[in-house]
């Protein structure tokens, strides 16, 4: 009897160094900022000051998610493992770090500062909610972005996890802020559970979002909008407590009006090229 002929080998897959650098940044920055966190629940002298560090890692992932992707396109190396690696990062940085800063800052006392009347463990409910809608649009974005043939658009289903992350870490940053010298944010808090809620939904609702993938080397724009661009970018920078939250706030909204948009503003806003001109536009 013949024996069988020997299955081959697991093609290794290739890893690129730049992308998969920046994925590792966002990684380690979310994996800090988890720690700065925990440190915060087990030292109230200097707890905000854990939470600002950890809402600055969170905003850090945000930028070195940004750049992988930028960077892989930009070589043309989008690959399957750094797909997978960018959502195993992702739910650390964007979906579990952010969860259990608002867990502690404010969900963890939701039902005694509602005087009874929330059941107790509805805190950690939220939380659960919003890390299961973030894995779940992770998910759903690696299934869309294996399937065979070029998308019919590089929209976002959904909103990004990044952006949600950044939203809640941003926001909390701007509160921080505001309450400066007080030990514990005011009652702007308690608005921060329904907008993760919010959040939670928009993650897994059919809401497009413009990915921007078009900005590259080769975008050619007005000196004004260079202007512009340059000027949100100092005032990110001067005035990064209340910024980002701006920033993160408007590209929320702008998913939610874009359908009533017409078309010339729309291109005005994403088509800064067009698809046909950008030879590393791969993936979604």
């Amino acid at each position: 009897m013949e024996n069988a002929p020997e299955s081959p080998e697991p093609q290794e897959p290739k890893i690129y160094l730049l992308p998969n650098l920046m994925t590792a940044g966002n990684l380690f920055c979310g994996f800090f900022a988890v720690l700065q966190v925990f440190r915060g629940m087990v030292d109230a002298d200097t707890q905000y000051a854990h939470y600002n560090t950890a809402i600055l890692l969170i905003l850090g992932a945000c930028i070195f998610d940004l750049l992988d992707g930028r960077l892989a396109r930009l070589g043309g190396q989008d690959s399957p493992f750094g797909r997978e690696f960018d959502s195993i990062a992702d739910i650390i940085s964007f979906g579990v770090a952010p969860a259990l800063l608002l867990y502690d800052i404010v969900l963890r006392g939701l039902p005694e500062q509602s005087g009874g009347s929330l059941p107790q463990g509805v805190g950690w409910f939220i939380a659960c909610i919003y890390l299961l809608c973030g894995a779940m649009r992770l998910a759903r974005f690696n299934c869309l972005a294996a399937q065979p043939g070029k998308p019919a658009t590089s929209d976002f289903v959904g909103l990004p996890i990044p952006m949600a992350a950044g939203t809640i870490a941003s926001l909390t940053l701007c509160m921080l802020w505001i309450d400066e010298g007080n030990k514990e944010i005011g009652a702007w808090k308690y608005a921060l559970p329904p907008l993760m809620i919010l959040l939670s939904f928009m993650m897994m609702s059919k809401v497009k979002y413009p990915s921007f993938k078009g900005v590259s080397w080769r975008t050619k724009r007005s000196m004004t909008w260079v202007f512009a661009a340059a000027l949100i970018l100092v005032l990110a920078v001067l005035f990064y407590q209340v910024v980002p939250a701006l920033l993160f706030v408007a590209y929320l909204l702008y998913g939610v009006i874009r359908p009533w948009l017409s078309r010339r503003w729309r291109k005005e806003i994403e088509e800064v090229l067009e698809p046909e001109d950008d030879p590393n536009d791969v993936g979604i």
